[in-house]
């Protein structure tokens, strides 16, 4: 993982204008992809409302591989990684690791930032829509009621509340009455002053026009012409009546109101019943979507970091076995597949080592371990399984004996294993030097992805780094052994030599183990003696004449967390055919050859 895990990407440009703050984040965050290639960095950008991941930084122009948006996505921290969280939408999860807690936790607080920010309800939303409600302007005596409006509550209670509005209208109707009313006495007054005015300027007309017409002097028009103005103003409005119809008109919208109400209530029963049905349409719905959760978490989820071999795993023993078991079926096909075109190809003629180059003791930094590792083999490999060894019988097919001791240390199965069987038409030189070489190495092994010769110690003895094809949910497993292959003499001439095989775990500088792989430990050999029936007259000793007797046994410490019962069915059921496969192909490649002794 790139040391820039965390990487603010956010210019001047790309700046929220009024939150001022930067929209997009990118950095490298580890990605779990699929069961095969497990965890790869990924360029991770954060934008707005938007997770989006790309390959690399640099291939950001050719698109993202994919996105999710935040509004509805769910993060949770891992409860014992600390560097990885998830991020689930619906049915979409990913799984991300980030470099350190510290990264991890910025990632998750950006994108809770991101999330909270996404929503229309939310205060940025509100300022990008102009939809902020603001109450300043109902400032009135009514504001403190109307807020009510913004508020869900029920119809009953905006019932009581047009009541408050109906008494708030009466006693402003009933100051406007008593303005009106004032304004009434007012001209009353008015009318009779003017009644007073005119009796007085009675006296003030001193003489009449030819025709009987008084004359009045100017000061006495203009006082009469004001005053008989506002007699007409004061008698063309009804004050008292005009403020009775407003109380009028007021009560009945007021009614109007409070009987749309009271249908409404009427409808809110209604509404009621049909929301009632709806809640409990919808806690069946909850109830039946909860129990297909609890059902899908009792399944296997492939494809999952959370279900694969681990400590801390979610699938049960049971689920285990039941993918390895699919997972070796499909193994099975396709073995099968490649088998049937290998036939129609031609197989490699290699040639075979002589005898002579294996009975001396190669000089090497481990030859006195690869000794010790083949006195050790004959001296109690080739015991018989009876006595105190515990050894139980489980697979029979033929010549073919499957042989198990159940041995387990700090949890992890160790069952030694046994097998023996008898083969017609090879010797014993040829099936070890078929199980030695590495050239034929892909030929019958179909358990190997792939393997490379680390250092060749001698002409029989060779250090190998392999990798085994990863079974899901089990972790993938490497090994590092040396092999080397030896002739033992017979101690007399009535007994047959002995060829052996024999690979154990060593450590080298240039192979390392790794995240990658749990790193298994390994004990095998594989022992042959050749016996030859005499042939009839003096004809030559052909394939025919002779037989091998074979003893496998293997001690191997797969490491990791798999489970004991499934490490045990695998082995069952894997080393029998191995064996078939092996000396099968032996057979066929020696099939018409001289015999190599």
């Amino acid at each position: 993982m790139s040391d820039h895990s965390w990487n603010s990407s956010g210019s001047d440009e790309d700046q929220d204008p009024e939150l001022g703050q930067p929209v997009e984040f990118g950095g490298v965050l580890s990605k779990w992809t699929n069961y095969i290639h497990g965890w790869q960095d990924r360029w991770v950008v954060l934008r707005k409302n938007t997770l989006s991941y790309y390959k690399s930084e640099h291939e950001r122009e050719f698109g993202c591989r994919g996105s999710l948006c935040l509004s509805k996505a769910v993060i949770t921290p891992h409860e014992f990684d600390e560097c990885r969280f998830d991020i689930s939408v619906n049915d979409s999860v990913w799984y991300l690791r980030a470099e350190d807690p510290e990264h991890r936790q910025q990632w998750i607080e950006s994108i809770e930032l991101h999330k909270a920010e996404s929503g229309y309800g939310s205060e940025s939303s509100l300022r990008r829509h102009g939809s902020t409600l603001s109450l300043t302007s109902a400032a009135s005596g009514f504001s403190a009621t109307s807020t009510s409006s913004f508020r869900g509550h029920s119809l009953r209670e905006k019932l009581a509340e047009m009541e408050t509005f109906r008494d708030i209208l009466c006693r402003q109707v009933d100051t406007l009455q008593r303005y009106f009313d004032n304004c009434a006495d007012e001209v009353s007054k008015d009318v009779f002053q003017r009644d007073k005015v005119v009796e007085d300027d009675e006296d003030d007309f001193p003489s009449t026009k030819p025709d009987g017409d008084y004359l009045l002097n100017n000061s006495s028009k203009e006082k009469l012409c004001s005053q008989g103005t506002l007699v007409k103003e004061a008698n063309g409005i009804d004050f008292k009546g005009e403020a009775i119809t407003f109380k009028a008109t007021t009560a009945g919208i007021l009614s109007t109101l409070s009987h749309c109400i009271e249908l409404m209530v009427k409808r809110e029963e209604s509404w009621q019943r049909r929301l009632d049905k709806e809640m409990e349409r919808r806690r069946r719905t909850e109830d039946a979507y909860k129990a297909a959760v609890s059902e899908l978490k009792k399944k296997p989820h492939y494809g999952g970091p959370d279900y694969e071999e681990g400590p801390n795993s979610l699938i049960n023993e049971e689920e285990f076995f039941d993918a390895v078991e699919a997972a070796l079926d499909k193994q099975d096909k396709i073995e099968e597949q490649s088998q049937s075109e290998a036939k129609s190809r031609t197989l490699l003629s290699i040639p075979m080592t002589p005898g002579d180059t294996h009975s001396t003791i190669s000089t090497h930094r481990y030859s006195t371990k690869v000794e010790e590792m083949v006195q050790n083999h004959m001296a109690y490999s080739l015991q018989d399984v009876g006595g105190d060894a515990n050894w139980q019988l489980v697979i029979e097919e033929g010549e073919m004996k499957v042989y198990r001791r159940e041995v387990e240390e700090n949890g992890i199965v160790l069952d030694p294993l046994k097998a023996t069987h008898a083969v017609k038409g090879v010797t014993g030189h040829e099936v070890c030097q078929y199980f030695w070489d590495t050239n034929f190495r892909y030929d019958w092994e179909t358990t190997v992805e792939n393997f490379n010769v680390v250092e060749r110690l001698s002409d029989s003895a060779v250090i190998i780094y392999q990798t085994h094809k990863r079974v899901w949910p089990a972790s993938q497993r490497d090994v590092l052994y040396l092999s080397g292959m030896r002739k033992v003499p017979a101690n007399n001439e009535n007994d047959p030599d002995t060829w052996l095989v024999c690979n154990f775990s060593v450590e080298h500088d240039s192979s390392p183990p790794t995240n990658k792989c749990i790193r298994a430990k390994i004990n095998v050999a594989m022992i042959c003696q050749t016996l030859v029936s005499p042939p009839e007259g003096d004809k030559e000793i052909s394939r025919d004449n002779i037989l091998c007797k074979i003893t496998y046994v293997a001690n191997v410490n797969p490491g990791g967390w798999a489970p004991a019962s499934v490490l045990r069915a695998v082995a069952k059921r894997e080393y029998p055919k191995f064996l078939k496969r092996f000396t099968s192909y032996v057979q066929e490649k020696t099939s018409g050859k001289p015999i190599l002794f």
